[in-house]
Parts: structure tokens; sequence; C-alpha cells
């Protein structure tokens, strides 16, 4: 067995997974897996600068996976540092790089969003077998990643809609305005006339669908009491159902979406951005459902070190 650990620093959270690669199989054989809402892409869409707060959350959960880390004996060749939408489109990233590498010992790679698809494709299709064409989108906080293939990548684009961009750039009530809503949507269907320049998305015969906001959809949909990732992996939601927990979520104040116990109090603000972006990829694709992952960017970079 081979340990490993990647970490995923995005828009809104950032993740740690800690596993064992099986020698014969590359399966990943998970040990600890942990998110932290972070927020680093607070005001980037804004100012272009990582605000210092932001900063100072992340580092301060960089402290905590540095000893998980450490206590399960991984060292630093075995670490895989992965920074994406916020920290590239920050003028001020050097000050986060520096950051990282006094507490992890490692640099973060500032991957670019082709690396970023491709990641996120590896993790998220590793254990789905047959030979259908798979559209991945990965729903972050700064930015989506739309990637067509099967067992490898055919074509792949990110674009900048995120759930945390999407909201700081246009809402500004609770719940939020018609005109607030259609701004959202237009937003949306620009970015994947973008996508669809270079990726086929409406040739796929499976839409899988990644990240918090695509789980956080899927865990209402299935009225789960509280969230289980479980139960949440490889769900297959129905349009009719994302429709019906947009427009639940459309309808709701800040605090009745606090109260819904699924939902991460790090994505109460940004979940109805997230949520439409999923509706409006599954009307623009024509999908009748989305396969729902767990697995994702995270354990692509994971699998990426082994």
């Amino acid at each position: 067995m081979t340990r490993v650990a990647g970490i995923d620093c995005g828009t809104n959270s950032i993740r740690l997974l800690v596993a064992d690669v099986h020698p014969e199989t590359g399966e990943l054989i998970e040990l600890d897996r942990r998110m932290t809402i972070v927020r680093l892409g607070q005001g980037v869409d804004k100012t272009g600068r990582l605000a210092p707060e932001a900063l100072e959350r992340t580092f301060a959960a960089c402290r905590e996976y540095a000893e998980v880390v450490r206590e399960l004996g991984v060292g630093p060749e075995r670490l895989r540092f992965v920074a994406t939408s916020a920290s590239r489109d920050a003028e001020n990233r050097e000050d986060f790089v520096k950051g990282v590498v006094g507490i992890l010992g490692v640099e973060p790679e500032v991957i670019t969003g082709d690396q970023e698809a491709e990641f996120s494709f590896t993790g998220a299709t590793g254990e789905l077998h047959g030979a259908d064409r798979r559209l991945v989108v990965d729903i972050g906080g700064g930015s989506t990643e739309f990637v067509v293939g099967n067992k490898h990548v055919e074509a792949a684009r990110s674009v900048d809609i995120g759930c945390v961009r999407l909201t700081e750039r246009h809402v500004r009530h609770d719940p939020p305005t018609a005109e607030e809503i259609a701004a959202i949507r237009a937003d949306v269907r620009a970015a994947m006339d973008l996508a669809a320049g270079t990726v086929p998305i409406t040739e796929a015969e499976t839409l899988v669908g990644l990240a918090g906001s695509v789980t956080t959809v899927a865990a209402i949909a299935l009225g789960l009491p509280e969230y289980d990732s479980e139960r949440v992996h490889h769900s297959r939601i129905s349009r009719a159902q994302v429709d019906e927990v947009v427009a639940r979520l459309l309808g709701s104040t800040h605090d009745e979406r606090a109260a819904i116990p699924v939902i991460h109090p790090g994505r109460v603000d940004v979940i109805v951005a997230g949520a439409l972006v999923l509706a409006e990829i599954m009307e623009r694709t024509g999908a009748a459902e989305v396969v729902v992952s767990e697995h994702d960017i995270l354990d692509g970079i994971a699998l990426s070190v082994a």
C-alpha cells in the first residue's frame, strides 16, 4: 500500500483526503476525509485580491490538516496541495502560497481550469462502469468544470460560474428577487454557451454532478434527516426533484435554509445560486437525472500522487 494525501483548496471550502492506494487495483482506501468552509474567495470577484480574514481562516484549516497528515504518517513527498479558482484569480496569491508552504511544507499548485476538470473527471468516474459517454459537472464556489469522456477525458472547459461568485455578484435580497434570479440564470446560460464551444455538453448519455451544491441538493431531494454521504453517493436525482428543491430554496429566507439540517452552515447563503447552476445545466443538456458523486477532484488529486 502507498499512503497519500491530497488537499483541494477551492473558493468556498478546503478539503483533505488521506488514503492508502491498493497496489493492484489502484483503489483509494480512505483513512480520513474532512472539509472546512473557509470562503477563501470572499470578495475576489470584486476586488481581485484574497481578503486577510479569508487567508487566516484558510491557514487555520491548514494547521489542522497538517496535524492529521503528520499523525497518519504522510510525508511532504506524498502530499499534493491543489488550489483552484479563487487563488488562480487573485493578485496577492503569493501571500497564500507562502502561508501554505510555512504550515504544510509543500507549495500549493495553482492549477488551470483544464487541470481542475481532469482531476474532477478522474475522481468522479473511477467507480463508474459501462461504455456510456459522461458529462461530469463540478459546480464549485468560483467556477464550474464541464468534462466529457468515458475512461479518458475527451474535452473539458472551466467557466467562471460558481455559487460564491454568482451570489456575491447578484444577490442583495433575502430571499433573492426575481431580477436577481434572472441575472444568475443569464450568467449561467452565457457560461454554458462558452463551454459548449469546447465541450459537447448535449451529447453525453449520463450527467454526473460533483461538489457541495450538487450533494446538498441531492440530500434535500432525498429528504435526509441529516447529511449522509453514503446515501448521497451515487444517488440518482431526477430533473423534477431538482426543480422542486430549487423552487423551495428560491422561496426561503436565510433562516429557513439554515433550518434544513443537510445544508452545511457555510453553504446557507450560496446554495440558491449553486442549485440554480445545476438546474440550468439539466435544462440545457436535457438530462432526465443527475448521478451524484461524493468522489471528485479531491480523489483525483490523491490518485495523481500515487
